[in-house]
């Protein structure tokens, strides 16, 4: 059903999207059978990107029901992520951004709202970066722009929050939870090499971006606010007692900030503006 990026289809609707939904959730990106889930209604579209490691399941447990009550909800697993299988191919957040194009044309079927995570904020950035036409707002959530922002940090892989990832990916992954490993170790090559952009290069980024992050992030809040600085339309939240897991910590409350960001005036209307100029 999918068409290379470039080759837009028209968007699934009526009783043809009910029997794909029905029968088979999996849609041809960039020559790959990619998962995608699509859920609640309205004029408007979110599309939801997971984080590195993990799936969309994640953030559709966490925000989908707040989301779907106002959005139409879209999410999709990257290759090698969730129910969607893996290559021999190396993982590159170009490549990501790709695929994620792909789904704005073939499935959403034009401009949506571009709420990512993580591994997933990073791509909505690059989306943003080479097709503006396709995006609306973003959100991005404990994001950085180059590798370097990256808090040096061990997690033990018998935390309950690396269990919780492994366990998710183990329960639908085509490839089998044994094949976590080698998932693992290209993406922590990704992950120490890319992205290399810098703060400066998000002032392209015209859309309304809402930078997100805990006050205990793996990204280090300088590089987070120097991204708020950067971008012409960009707003700050920074969630105390939270870190890098944020909208799994703090799934009501970062709902709601979506919410009333997605639904607010731009620029918004403050008694004391200062950067956004009176």
């Amino acid at each position: 059903m999918g068409e290379l990026e470039g080759s837009p289809t028209p968007r699934l609707d009526g009783l043809t999207h009910l029997v794909w939904m029905l029968v088979d959730r999996t849609i041809d990106i960039a020559g790959h059978p990619t998962w995608v889930d699509d859920r609640g209604a309205g004029d408007e579209t979110i599309l939801l990107l997971h984080g590195g490691l993990s799936n969309s399941g994640l953030l559709l447990d966490a925000l989908g029901d707040a989301l779907t009550a106002r959005y139409r909800v879209m999410s999709f697993d990257r290759r090698g992520h969730g129910r969607t299988a893996d290559t021999d191919a190396p993982f590159h957040y170009a490549d990501m951004a790709t695929e994620t194009i792909g789904v704005l044309d073939s499935v959403v079927g034009g401009r949506a709202h571009l709420v990512g995570w993580s591994d997933g904020g990073i791509v909505s950035l690059l989306v943003a970066l080479r097709r503006p036409d396709l995006v609306d707002r973003m959100v991005v959530i404990g994001t950085n722009v180059h590798h370097d922002a990256v808090v040096p940090f061990d997690l033990d892989p018998s935390a309950p929050f690396a269990t919780q990832i492994y366990e998710a990916y183990a329960a639908v992954s085509p490839d089998g939870g044994e094949h976590f490993g080698e998932m693992f170790e290209r993406f922590r090559v990704m992950a120490t090499t890319e992205p290399t952009m810098t703060p400066d290069d998000l002032a392209a980024i015209t859309a309304p971006t809402l930078v997100m992050a805990g006050d205990d992030d793996i990204i280090r809040l300088d590089h987070t606010c120097a991204m708020y600085e950067a971008l012409p339309a960009g707003r700050l939240a920074i969630a105390p007692g939270a870190s890098h897991a944020l909208p799994i910590e703090q799934p009501a409350l970062v709902a709601s900030l979506i919410l009333d960001f997605l639904a607010s005036d731009d620029p918004p209307p403050t008694l004391m503006a200062i950067r956004r100029g009176p």
